[in-house]
């Protein structure tokens, strides 16, 4: 498979979808009775980004080592710059489609907290065309400051996304 560059940016584009949907349907099989949520800015509508399709999965913590094994027989692998905390395990794999190497990352949620800032975050842009447009700039900026590093890429959204998380959190609560 082709090299994947780790932070460049992509226009939004209707195949995340069915991405989501078709890794969601082997998740399912695996792992029954559980939230498997598309989020990230491949689930935003409009929205680009570095093209990765993020999966967070509502996981109890007593299933967390269940969970990783079986997401391992499909194809997952820990990602070593993100270890296990008391929020989520993050695992990831690369796939092929349509000829092109694309990848997957998988969020094992922990925490009631971090799961729905996921869910709040991506709600309250899918809904905020504005801030939406805002956050795209941003991450198009974040790319080119980055130049491949990622605490740079996070650190150039960090102030943009802690704003957003509380606008959606008190949003939300209402």
């Amino acid at each position: 498979m082709n090299d994947v560059r780790k932070y460049s940016y992509h226009k939004y584009s209707e195949m995340y979808k069915r991405l989501f949907n078709k890794e969601k349907s082997k998740l399912k099989k695996v792992l029954s009775e559980v939230k498997i949520k598309h989020v990230g800015s491949t689930s935003i509508p409009g929205l680009g980004g570095k093209g990765i399709i993020d999966i967070a999965i509502k996981t109890p913590i007593n299933k967390l080592n269940q969970f990783i094994k079986k997401l391992k027989k499909l194809g997952y692998e820990n990602n070593l710059d993100h270890p296990i905390d008391d929020r989520r395990a993050f695992l990831q794999k690369r796939i092929l489609y349509n000829g092109k190497e694309r990848r997957i990352h998988i969020h094992l949620t922990l925490d009631d907290n971090f799961w729905n800032s996921f869910i709040v975050f991506r709600d309250y842009l899918r809904n905020h065309d504005k801030e939406r447009d805002a956050y795209d700039q941003i991450k198009k900026e974040a790319v080119k400051h980055a130049k491949g590093k990622a605490k740079k890429y996070r650190e150039s959204k960090t102030s943009f996304l802690k704003r957003i998380q509380k606008l959606a959190l008190k949003e939300y609560s209402e």
